[in-house]
């Protein structure tokens, strides 16, 4: 279980859904002071269903950068999503991606830093898995490149990169890996999750999003501690940033924020530890929050 600096664990003080709710008809929860840096996630969070921004919280980013606030996305996404999203909604900055095991720059379409799974770890967690449940199949992350063996192409057809190479997992593996996917055509990621943290052991961390796979990355590699090491060579505190999160894969980064808001469709593990659910995604409720963290600014120039 990760810990949180508030109570050494992930729950946080109780979350009155009614009053927690980031609209005007339920009332507003306390606004967060002091606040410097926004981190989100994207998928069930900032976008909407379709994958899109939409036209409130594309006003609320601008107007966040405006304020002088720093944005950082921070996903399981790899960069070259970040690229089509950036490019469509005018998004800049850095961007934390594949779960923390990357830090990628918008601007000069970088990746600025990587903490890749060891290769023979990756190896190992492939045989060790088609052991325990055959039919198992994989795709592999690696830096910027992708791949897939041709079973996990065939259950995923629209999540895999037309022109990413497709081959055995072990010969993906050959070098370091950023983010080893793990899916079976008949156990869901959940049930998967427990039987690939019991083989990684020590030597790698596994979690999940939502999607059906799982994802794994080098040990103690999650969205916490790539944002936590963004922010100690900016000189931001835990404490002066907010996150927003849905799924198992935000818990490390709610819980290391200073404040942490849970979209109301989140996963049932995340509203537990929020400070705070605003609307789902759908009805905007990143935007709702960030208004109203920005309405003190406004006027301010900046």
């Amino acid at each position: 279980m990760y810990t949180s600096r508030h109570h050494g664990t992930m729950m946080r003080h109780g979350v009155d859904r009614g009053r927690g709710m980031g609209d005007e008809a339920h009332g507003h929860p306390a606004r967060p002071t002091g606040i410097r840096l926004v981190a989100t996630d994207l998928d069930g969070t900032l976008l909407r269903d379709d994958g899109t921004i939409s036209p409130r919280t594309g006003a609320a980013l601008a107007r966040l950068r405006q304020a002088g606030l720093t944005l950082v996305l921070v996903t399981a996404r790899p960069p070259r999503f970040l690229r089509r999203l950036a490019a469509s909604a005018a998004l800049t900055g850095l961007a934390i991606c594949c779960n923390g095991a990357l830090v990628y720059d918008l601007d000069r379409g970088i990746v600025v830093r990587h903490t890749p799974l060891g290769g023979e770890i990756a190896a190992r967690l492939v045989a060790g898995l088609r052991e325990a449940v055959p039919g198992v199949c994989f795709a592999v992350e690696a830096g910027e490149r992708y791949g897939s063996e041709p079973a996990y192409a065939a259950l995923d057809g629209a999540l895999v990169e037309p022109d990413g190479p497709t081959g055995d997992a072990l010969a993906l593996c050959r070098g370091p890996v950023t983010k080893l996917i793990v899916r079976h055509p008949d156990f869901a990621a959940e049930a998967l999750l427990p039987l690939v943290r019991r083989l990684a052991g020590a030597d790698a961390a596994a979690t999940h999003s939502g999607t059906a796979f799982v994802e794994v990355a080098s040990a103690d590699v999650h969205k916490a501690t790539a944002l936590a090491a963004l922010c100690a060579e900016r000189g931001v505190s835990a404490e002066a940033t907010i996150a927003f999160g849905d799924m198992p894969n935000d818990l490390p980064l709610l819980a290391w924020a200073g404040h942490a808001v849970a979209v109301a469709n989140a996963h049932p593990d995340v509203l537990r530890v929020a400070d705070e659910v605003t609307l789902t995604n759908q009805e905007d409720g990143v935007a709702v929050v960030l208004e109203r963290l920005l309405q003190p600014m406004a006027g301010t120039g900046g």
